[in-house]
């Protein structure tokens, strides 16, 4: 592992190294994107065409990577994403990124759908997670979960809105893949062929939603969501104290809406492109919303992003704060704990060197 580790020196080289490790259906459930994926190469289009000016004869020896969100300092100006069942890239991944969270004091966006307990998480993670929440069903149960965050000590809830119906992805369908895991023939023979893998989730256990397991109900991947309205915002509002987030907002109305309904901050997101193959890139529409909202308005980004360079992009297009995915998940399957902590020192490395190179020394004055 640590030598797989020393070959991550970029996103990709992780993505590459995890297909090699993962099984198919895994490292597609991770990696792919609704429809066609058009949406997702629109996503990674619009960021490359995304230039950084070189500036020249400015003193930057000293730069400072830190910023802060919700008044509280954060060691890098990017967290980690919430991201559902997690320890299938590896056994232990939750808590691998909840050290790492630790260590940097940046948000660990912790999934619904997670493969821990909300409440380990937070705890593991030095009280610096965020709380991803899906709205489900009539919402009944939802709000449980509302409740085991507050009395976890979360204070910020990341409300997700872009999946009133989970996405069409053909990789995942092609496979069968469904959650909790059911295995037939098929999945037995891409196991079987990953065998690194396999017993390594054969001994941690198979991986599971945990946050369900003590509360006596299900989750159902892919019950509708779609009763989720204004209504169901501005109750959440009335019982959540804490900072409120909107996850998945594209749409400039729609932010505007979000702000004049009492929300504390906005994640402009497509979803890593997994729901709507023809939404726009979300970089393109990030700008827009900043112009919209004003300047003091906490403005988050995701999606798509896969170096420092990438982080610098975001914030020069408004965003106060960005938030890495499946590139720490791809750097875990490649080489544990080992290489999450490898992909986050080139994540930070690059965005040192693209800092440098545009003559930018300080971040705080985006937080």
């Amino acid at each position: 592992m640590l030598n797989a580790a020393a070959q991550i020196h970029s996103a990709n080289d992780a993505r590459r190294l995890a297909k090699r490790r993962l099984p198919w259906m895994v490292f597609d459930y991770i990696d792919g994107a609704a429809g066609a994926e058009v949406g997702a190469k629109r996503n990674r289009a619009a960021l490359d065409s995304i230039t950084l000016e070189p500036r020249i004869l400015r003193d930057v020896s000293h730069r400072n990577l830190g910023t802060s969100i919700f008044g509280k300092s954060a060691q890098r100006p990017f967290g980690i994403a919430p991201m559902g069942m997690c320890n299938l890239s590896g056994p232990g991944a939750d808590m691998m990124l909840a050290r790492l969270a630790a260590r940097y004091q940046v948000p660990h966006g912790v999934s619904t759908v997670a493969s821990t307990p909300l409440e380990k998480i937070i705890e593991t993670a030095d009280g610096h997670a965020w709380f991803q929440l899906y709205f489900s069903g009539d919402g009944q149960d939802t709000f449980k979960l509302v409740e085991r965050a507050r009395a976890a000590g979360y204070e910020t809830l990341v409300l997700t809105v872009d999946v009133p119906e989970v996405g069409r992805r053909p990789r995942e369908l092609r496979h069968g893949f469904k959650m909790p895991f059911t295995i037939g023939p098929r999945q037995f023979i891409d196991f079987a062929l990953h065998p690194r893998w396999s017993l390594s989730q054969l001994a941690a256990g198979k991986p599971q939603m945990a946050n369900f397991e003590m509360d006596g109900y299900a989750f159902d991947r892919t019950e509708s969501r779609a009763k989720a309205d204004w209504d169901t915002l501005s109750r959440l509002r009335d019982m959540w104290s804490g900072n409120l987030v909107v996850k998945g907002v594209v749409n400039v109305e729609d932010a505007v809406a979000l702000k004049n309904a009492g929300v504390d901050g906005i994640q402009v997101s497509s979803h890593g492109s997994r729901q709507l193959e023809s939404a726009p890139a979300p970089i393109d529409r990030l700008p827009l919303i900043r112009t919209a909202v004003g300047n003091e308005f906490p403005l988050f980004y995701d999606s798509s992003l896969r170096s420092g360079e990438d982080v610098l992009k975001a914030m020069n297009a408004g965003a106060d704060f960005t938030f890495f995915g499946r590139s720490l998940q791809f750097a875990i399957a490649a080489a544990g704990e080992a290489g999450l902590n490898k992909m986050w020192d080139v994540l930070t490395e690059e965005l040192s060197s693209a800092m440098a190179q545009t003559g930018v020394t300080d971040l705080s004055g985006k937080s």
